[in-house]
C-alpha cells in the first residue's frame, strides 16, 4: 500500500511502498478515507517531538471504514464507519483503569511512535474505534480526533464555568472548536487571538470576539476589553513562548491558564506579580481520554460543535502536498485544517 513516511528530522516526508499492516485477534484494519494534517506533525517533522521508529507513517488524526477485524472483536463490524483514538494503550494499567490513558505506562501514539493514518490502510485495537455517525462526514471526524477532541479536554481542565469569559490563543483547527465548545460550556464571552484575518473572521462566526495579534498590543486590549480585569480563563493553543506570555498576562485574578500548544521553549514567569499574586493557576493539558470521544462526537452530530467550517481544503495521498501544507503550518500560515483524501477513496 502507499505511504507518506517521516524518515528523518527536517527532511520533506516521503512516499513509500509498504505490506498492508496485519492484524491480531482484537485487531482491525481501517480503509482511511480521511486523515486531518496536524500542526503537531509539522513539529514532529522539525524533530519539536521526537518520532520513533523511523521511518514511521505520521497521521494521528484518521477516519475510514472497517475492512477486516480479529476473531475477538465484538464493538464494531465489517463495513462499519469509525475514527479512530489515536492512543494506543494496555487497558490495564492504573492510568488506563483510571481514565488517564493517554498516560498509559505502554502507551503508543499512532503517527508518532505507531505508524498512522498517512496511509490507504491502518491496523488498530478494536478498542480505539468510535462509530462516526452517518451525519458526520469522514473529513470533519478525522479532525474530531485531535482538534476538536484536545480542545474538549483543554476547556474540562479549565473547568469553565457559565457566565465567565475566555481567551483562545490560536484560531485554527483547536481553536475554532475551543472556541465553540467554551461558549458550549456557558463562557459568556470568548476572545480569539490570531495573526491570520480569516481565521480570525471564521472565529467571529463562532461567536468570538476577534483580537488581531498583528495590529494591537494582546495583552492591553484584553484588559480594556475586560475593563481591567483580564479573563477568567485562557487557552493557549499555538506554541510559542510569547503567547504563553501572554495567556498568562491576560488572566485576571484566580485565572486559569491552560497550556496546549507544543514548544521545546520554557515559559518564564514573574513568579509573584503573575501566579503567586493572582493565584493563578498554570494548567498544563495532554491530549485527551478515549471515554471523551463519544460524548464530543454526539455534539457535533446535534451541532452543537459545528465541524462544517473546520475543514477548508483537502489534498491527495502524495508527498509534495503533504509537504507544502506542513510548510505553511511552520510559518502558521496554513489553513484552518487540511485533510487528506486518498484517491483510492
Amino acid at each position: 500500500m502507499k505511504a507518506i513516511r517521516f524518515v528523518g528530522v527536517n527532511q520533506p516526508l516521503q512516499m513509500q511502498e509498504i505490506p498492508t499492516p496485519e492484524i491480531g485477534r482484537s485487531g482491525i484494519l481501517v480503509k482511511v478515507k480521511a486523515a486531518g494534517i496536524c500542526h503537531s506533525d509539522a513539529h514532529y517533522r522539525a524533530g519539536i517531538s521526537p518520532v520513533k521508529p523511523v521511518p514511521l507513517t505520521l497521521g494521528h488524526e484518521v477516519a475510514g471504514v472497517v475492512e477486516m477485524i480479529g476473531s475477538q472483536v465484538t464493538n464494531v463490524r465489517v463495513g462499519d464507519r469509525v475514527c479512530l483514538h489515536y492512543n494506543i494503550a494496555c487497558g490495564n494499567c492504573h492510568y488506563c483503569q483510571t481514565g488517564n490513558d493517554q498516560f498509559c505506562e505502554k502507551v503508543l501514539m499512532i503517527g508518532h511512535y505507531a505508524n498512522g493514518g498517512y496511509a490507504e490502510y491502518i491496523a488498530v485495537p478494536a478498542r480505539n474505534a468510535i462509530h462516526l455517525p452517518d451525519e458526520i462526514p469522514f473529513e470533519q471526524g478525522a479532525t474530531l480526533m485531535c482538534a476538536s477532541a484536545t480542545a474538549f479536554h483543554s476547556l474540562r481542565k479549565s473547568r469553565v464555568k457559565p457566565g465567565e469569559t475566555v481567551a483562545i490563543f490560536g484560531a485554527g483547527g483547536l481553536g475554532q472548536s475551543a472556541i465553540q465548545l467554551a461558549r458550549a460550556f456557558g463562557a459568556l464571552t470568548v476572545y480569539a487571538v490570531d495573526i491570520n484575518e480569516e481565521k480570525l473572521n471564521l472565529a467571529t462566526h463562532y461567536g468570538a470576539t476577534p483580537i488581531n495579534a498583528q495590529r494591537v498590543e494582546v495583552v492591553e486590549e484584553i484588559k480594556k476589553l475586560t475593563h481591567g480585569k483580564g479573563v477568567d480563563v485562557a487557552i493557549e493553543m499555538i506554541g510559542l513562548p510569547h503567547t504563553m506570555k501572554q495567556a498568562v498576562q491576560s488572566a485576571g485574578v484566580m485565572g486559569r491558564v491552560v497550556i496546549v500548544g507544543l514548544s521545546n521553549k520554557p515559559l518564564e514567569i514573574n513568579t509573584y506579580n503573575e501566579l503567586i499574586g493572582k493565584e493563578l493557576e498554570l494548567i498544563g493539558s495532554n491530549d485527551h481520554h478515549l471515554h471523551e470521544l463519544p460524548l464530543l462526537i454526539e455534539m457535533a452530530r446535534k451541532k452543537i460543535l459545528d465541524t462544517t467550517r473546520i475543514v477548508t481544503r483537502a489534498v491527495p495521498l502524495e508527498a509534495n502536498a503533504i509537504n507544502a501544507t506542513l510548510d505553511a503550518l511552520e510559518k502558521f500560515s496554513g489553513d484552518v485544517r487540511t485533510v487528506i483524501v486518498p484517491a483510492s477513496n
